[in-house]
């Protein structure tokens, strides 16, 4: 059997096309021409080339193919053309979708996030029953993922064999853009974050996640979805594992939501009427952190067997890998 995999350079993509080298499965990598592919250097796989937008491109590239695993998501804070996240996310998951019916494959892993999750006021860690309130849609980004995860659902409850994925806050090597939680790492080891905002993440070994993956392809019941995550922290819980880690102090200061908003409201200004560049501070990330994004795990633990090793152990990879990969701008 083939299995195409899309988002295959990213961050957690390229880690799910490990795993399933590593299985002996015959890969096929649909990749966007221009795209880098320093994560996939040298690994044992077809490359297709093609783009979510383009559904011609999406159907050459599942010739042959019976397994999918749509892990590509627009993933942006902040961009001058807001309608991106939207065509990428949305449009482009309905395009691959309408494809693989087309086509008529084995099964379909679609990742989605834990931010089509809902979310429990006390903070006790939320499972996928948990109500959703929209208003945590906070921006661009969320929306467009919800309404892609509500895409995949209509495609399920139309037959197509769907298996729904909502990671939480992967961490490890190979964060080469890196993502929103990858920066925060870097930005404690450049020493780029004099306070910490009071919030909280679900994080999760991006090897534990991609095999959570595969374990949904294997175990996972078509129409449903399942949280791959594992440890509840603190943010500044993180900072100071981060701190064990590397030796470097963590911040103590706590900044106060309003004063982190104001900011995040300026920095917005700045970007959007002058600069034409990515904030310093997204008001997007911001917004996130006014909830704390604390989850359950145990149906993907008991139901597909997902693992839980150490958080700790990632963080470590994680800084070693942007080390080696001189994303330092301090020594």
């Amino acid at each position: 059997m083939k299995t195409l995999v899309t988002g295959s350079t990213g961050f957690l993509g390229s880690s799910v096309l490990r795993e399933l080298i590593n299985d002996g499965r015959e890969v096929k990598a649909l990749i966007r021409k221009g795209t880098s592919k320093k994560n996939i250097t040298g690994l044992d796989v077809e490359i297709a080339y093609g783009d979510l937008r383009d559904i011609e491109s999406i159907r050459s590239a599942l010739n042959g193919c019976d397994i999918l695993y749509h892990v590509a998501a627009y993933y942006s804070l902040w961009d001058r053309n807001k309608q991106l996240s939207h065509e990428i996310n949305v449009k482009g998951t309905r395009n691959i979708l309408r494809a693989a019916k087309e086509k008529d494959l084995k099964k379909i892993v679609y990742t989605s996030t834990v931010g089509c999750i809902g979310l429990n006021e006390d903070r006790t860690p939320a499972t996928e029953n948990t109500f959703f309130n929209k208003n945590t849609l906070s921006n661009d980004y969320k929306k467009s993922k919800y309404q892609a995860e509500q895409v995949a659902l209509e495609f399920a409850r139309g037959g197509l064999p769907v298996v729904i994925v909502n990671p939480s806050t992967p961490v490890g090597p190979r964060d080469i853009k890196p993502t929103p939680t990858g920066k925060i790492i870097l930005d404690f080891m450049n020493r780029d974050m004099p306070a910490y905002i009071d919030t909280g993440l679900n994080l999760i070994d991006v090897k534990d996640c991609a095999r959570g993956h595969i374990l949904a392809e294997l175990k996972g019941i078509p129409g449903d979805r399942y949280i791959l995550g594992n440890q509840n922290m603190t943010l500044l819980e993180i900072l100071i594992t981060l701190e064990k880690i590397t030796g470097l102090k963590a911040p103590r200061i706590k900044m106060p939501f309003w004063v982190a908003l104001s900011a995040g409201w300026a920095c917005e200004m700045v970007a959007n009427h002058l600069t034409g560049k990515p904030p310093s501070i997204p008001l997007a990330g911001v917004k996130m952190a006014k909830y704390f994004m604390y989850f359950d795990s145990s149906k993907a633990v008991n139901k597909l067997g997902l693992a839980q090793n150490p958080v700790e152990n990632a963080l470590r990879k994680s800084v070693d890998w942007f080390k080696e990969n001189n994303y330092l701008t301090t020594r």
